[in-house]
Parts: C-alpha cells; sequence; structure tokens
C-alpha cells in the first residue's frame, strides 16, 4: 500500500514515538524508507557578531547526531533508510521533501499544547496537510 514512506524527526519524545511508528509501518509494507532529520537553527537568530566557526561546527554536530540517532533506531527496528538533515521550518522541509523523494507516506509526531502556547505560537502559514499530496501519519503521545 505504501511505497515510500518520509519519516520526520527531531530527537524529542514525540518524534521518537512517531518513528517507532513509522518504523513499524515501514518493516510490515516492506517500504522505502527515508528519514528527514529537522533541526531549528540557532545560529539564524544569533546576532552576527555572536556566531562564531565553533558554535557553527557545535550546531552542525548536534544536527548530525539528530540524523544518526535517527537511522541507528531504524536499524534495531530492522528497518533500513536514506536520510537527510534540514534546517528550518517543520512543515516547509517535510512538504518540500515528501514531493521530491516522492513520498505516500508522511510519519510526523504530536506534541500537545495549552492553549496558551497554541495561541502564541498560531500563525498563517498554510499546515503539512494542506501542502501535500499523501497520507499523514501523526503519532500522538499517550500518558506513559
Amino acid at each position: 500500500m505504501f511505497r515510500k514512506v518520509l519519516l520526520a524527526y527531531d530527537g524529542t519524545v514525540e518524534g521518537r514515538r512517531a518513528l517507532r511508528l513509522g518504523a513499524d509501518v515501514a518493516f510490515c509494507m516492506k517500504s522505502e524508507t527515508y528519514l528527514l532529520a529537522i533541526c531549528q537553527s540557532y545560529l539564524s537568530s544569533a546576532i552576527p557578531e555572536g556566531v562564531t566557526p565553533e558554535l557553527a561546527r557545535c550546531e552542525d554536530e548536534r544536527a548530525q547526531a539528530i540524523l544518526d540517532e535517527g537511522v541507528a533506531r531504524l536499524k534495531e527496528c530492522g528497518v533500513e533508510a536514506e536520510g537527510s538533515l534540514e534546517y528550518g521550518n517543520a512543515a516547509d522541509c517535510i512538504s518540500a521533501t515528501a514531493q521530491r523523494i516522492g513520498a505516500d507516506l508522511i510519519v510526523v509526531g504530536h506534541r500537545h499544547r495549552s492553549r496558551l502556547a497554541r495561541w502564541w505560537s498560531e500563525s498563517d502559514e498554510e499546515s503539512l496537510l494542506e501542502r501535500v499530496r499523501c497520507s499523514v501519519l501523526v503519532a500522538v503521545a499517550t500518558d506513559e
């Protein structure tokens, strides 16, 4: 049913849950699997005088560690995956990658937020669901 699965991973608890669920789906369906590690860049919001080569190297190492962790977790589940690392807005990165690789399923995690947090972060941006032309599986955290 799903030939190519895109797993979006950011190293969070919700991301790990989505990774496990996505690995289960990919394993059962014998799907080609692609792991997209998404990181927010702290350098983009830093003052120019504060950006040093050391800071950039640390950010790159942190981001690469997220990708490596995701690939290792997938291997533990018996799933081989190709992957890449992107910086930026998750919806932008996920939708562009899904289109580029021809994904027919995207697996993402979800974090419940308070009403205040939702209000504070409201934006006029399109949601991921409005940007993609494939199925989206959302892994929701349980009270474990």
